[in-house]
């Protein structure tokens, strides 16, 4: 189980080249012209009257492209404040405002998992060059095969989704990493085609969610999640997602231990238990999907904390198929775990 945590939105609006003079001209990504001209420009531009015809200068640009970048900087970081709705305390605490994570990549995969599996046949050997990754899909597949590779019994996970939970589970980096790109890896088609790193990893973990929300009993649970150095607000009655695999727990001072500047009170009904499929299995977790939606029903402030109340409501998806672009007319399963095991032995000896 890990703290929930955003990444700022790095893309925050470029500003206009003309701002640096009149902060009024719509936006151009092309190089300022007005920082760029030689003397004899300059002596076309006052006789045309676009500037002064005394008292300006090459060394007036100058002192007018420090003024630009100045207001570059300063526009900057307000349009990166806005972006991230992100503050950070004295006390080094992150204030984020909860909402429903638009940018969340949420795909469901409804109707085309088959077709996912032959896909992704083509890109899991570029995903295991992450070293973190290939390391711990390794370390939990050896796992499985002393739990569960010798068992004549029915498994109630196929063997790469149980894989994929208990590489989840690993105390690395990896469900962190994960977590992150998720959040963000929703911004565009585009974004998520060319730079969301876990394809794989997304699919088979969403996919085991399904599997085990139709074996287990009760369908809702009553869970806690802690939250160390982020202190989220929410408003009463709105609806908010987490917008990432989210590790919560069936004990309370299991989750406290994992922080209390944010403390959530979870009734969710789409989140399964991984007890089975976990390294730790005495955090009794439950893992609740990117696309739940939850109503905010009660908002605590503490001096030393933020207790939010959730409960489930729906689920929403921006996504679906996305990797086939939309398309989810099911096909026979190919064999993708021999691939899974064959690129992850590959990328922990750098042959990928």
């Amino acid at each position: 189980m890990g703290g929930f945590g955003g990444a700022p939105d790095a893309s925050a609006p470029l500003l206009p080249c003309s701002l640096l003079l009149t902060l009024r001209s719509p936006p151009s990504r092309r190089p300022c012209p007005v920082l760029l001209h030689s003397a004899a420009e300059l002596s076309r531009l006052q006789r045309t009257g676009s500037i002064p015809a005394r008292g300006w200068t090459p060394r007036s640009f100058l002192h007018m492209e420090h003024l630009g970048l100045g207001w570059v900087l300063l526009a900057s970081t307000l349009f990166g404040t806005a972006a991230t709705c992100s503050r950070r305390d004295v006390r080094g605490i992150t204030e984020k405002v909860m909402d429903m994570a638009w940018d969340s990549f949420d795909d469901q995969y409804q109707d085309c998992s088959h077709m996912m599996e032959e896909k992704l046949k083509t890109v899991n050997r570029t995903e295991f060059q992450n070293k973190v990754y290939a390391d711990t899909w390794r370390e939990a597949a050896e796992y499985w095969q002393k739990q569960w590779g010798n068992s004549n019994r029915p498994q109630v996970l196929p063997q790469e989704q149980a894989v994929a939970v208990l590489a989840y589970t690993d105390s690395g980096d990896l469900s962190n990493q994960l977590n992150k790109a998720t959040l963000e890896g929703g911004r565009s088609h585009k974004h998520y085609f060319q730079s969301f790193p876990f394809k794989m990893l997304h699919f088979l973990l969403t996919e085991a969610v399904h599997t085990l929300q139709k074996t287990q009993s009760p369908k809702c649970n009553s869970v806690y999640r802690g939250i160390k150095g982020i202190r989220f607000t929410a408003q009463l009655k709105e609806t908010v997602r987490f917008g990432h695999f989210a590790s919560t727990s069936l004990e309370r001072k299991v989750a406290e231990s994992f922080g209390t500047d944010t403390f959530f009170f979870v009734k969710t009904c789409y989140g399964v238990s991984i007890r089975s499929f976990s390294f730790r299995p005495y955090q009794e977790e439950v893992l609740i999907p990117p696309y739940e939606v939850f109503k905010v029903t009660n908002v605590i402030h503490h001096t030393d904390g933020t207790h939010i109340h959730l409960d489930s409501h729906s689920t929403h998806s921006n996504y679906n198929c996305a990797l086939l672009n939309g398309t989810s007319s099911p096909r026979e399963p190919p064999h993708l775990w021999s691939l899974l095991l064959a690129a992850a032995a590959l990328a922990a000896v750098g042959c990928l």
